[in-house]
């Protein structure tokens, strides 16, 4: 590339750069207005909160630029969008510009893969470039780092929180490295995560007073997820009941099940009939004037819910069983 060739694309770069950059500022204030920041998400927090370990590279490859959502170390340089911000360098701006242009063009950036989202390891200019001209894709070098919640472009913060949330359950209860392939368990309210744990934790207790020995929590969760979260989950899934609930997750569904079937058992006490997770289900579409399928009445469902009361009463048979036990090791002639 000559230099005249050169100087005319970089004076044209300045041009574009400075159009680019009125943007981002009235970018910046309608996101302030509308109370949703138009700002680049920091890897190093995502990696943080979402307790990232492992890497792999993926090899070069062709990445949507709008996928792009964050950078390692510039994202307070660029919008959301990429526009470069007022601490975003002219001239570095202008000469890529210019080299873009050239015969040579631009090497691979360099990104880390998170979900579906992507994060600038090494690069930033030359997306911020690329997106100004249009371009759809971008050549990259993308090691991927691993995790099981759902990331997408433009999620505001609220939704990122409830990712956070949903990796710290995920992380607390071993299910990641247990069970791999988990159904997902999103909550709709993060806070609730704390529910889900405590069934976990009460499923350990039935686990160890069943068994006579000790259970680890992951092995409770993943016994927990075969035995009661699972098959819930299948009941919602064969009866489509979210099709008609779009605002609503099946995490959302199992609580409300659970908490339908432990009210019953606290207002009927003892009394109460058996009431299965599809018995719940049933409650649930009548209780939001949907229809409840036929086959759905006589569905072949043995999963009851142990409430707290009973959980406690399994410990102290289970105790006095031992006690007994014990007393017949210490008197044989009495037993």
């Amino acid at each position: 590339m000559s230099d005249d060739s050169f100087k005319m694309n970089y004076a044209e770069g300045i041009n574009v750069f400075q159009g680019a950059r009125r943007r981002a500022f009235w970018q910046e204030v309608l996101g302030l207005l509308r109370g949703k920041p138009a700002e680049l998400l920091s890897f190093d927090d995502i990696k943080t909160r979402l307790r990232l370990r492992e890497e792999s590279y993926k090899g070069l490859q062709d990445v949507p630029l709008e996928r792009i959502v964050g950078s390692v170390g510039r994202y307070r340089d660029f919008t959301s969008s990429f526009l470069p911000k007022g601490s975003t360098s002219q001239d570095r701006w202008s000469r890529v510009y210019a080299q873009v242009h050239s015969m040579e063009g631009v090497p691979p950036i360099e990104l880390y893969k998170v979900d579906d989202v992507y994060f600038v390891r090494d690069g930033n200019h030359r997306v911020s470039v690329a997106r100004q001209l249009g371009a759809k894709t971008i050549q990259a070098h993308v090691t991927e780092l691993p995790t099981p919640v759902d990331l997408e472009p433009g999620m505001t913060q609220q939704q990122l929180d409830a990712a956070v949330a949903y990796a710290a359950f995920l992380e607390e209860t071993g299910l990641k490295r247990m069970r791999p392939h988990h159904q997902p368990m999103q909550l709709s309210e993060p806070s609730r995560y704390n529910e889900l744990l405590g069934h976990i934790y009460l499923h350990q207790n039935i686990m160890e007073h069943t068994r006579g020995t000790g259970v680890t929590f992951e092995e409770a969760a993943a016994d927990w997820y075969d035995q009661v979260y699972r098959p819930a989950v299948t009941l919602i899934r064969k009866y489509d009941v979210l099709g008609q609930l779009p605002k609503r997750t099946e995490a959302d569904l199992y609580l409300w099940m659970v908490d339908h079937l432990r009210e019953v058992r606290e207002e009927y006490g003892e009394a109460a009939q058996a009431r299965s997770f599809s018995d719940a289900l049933q409650e649930f579409l009548k209780k939001h004037k949907l229809d409840v399928p036929e086959e759905l009445r006589y569905e072949d469902d043995d999963s009851v819910l142990l409430t707290r009361t009973q959980v406690m009463k399994a410990v102290a048979l289970a105790r006095a069983r031992e006690a007994a036990e014990a007393q017949n090791e210490e008197n044989p002639e009495q037993s």
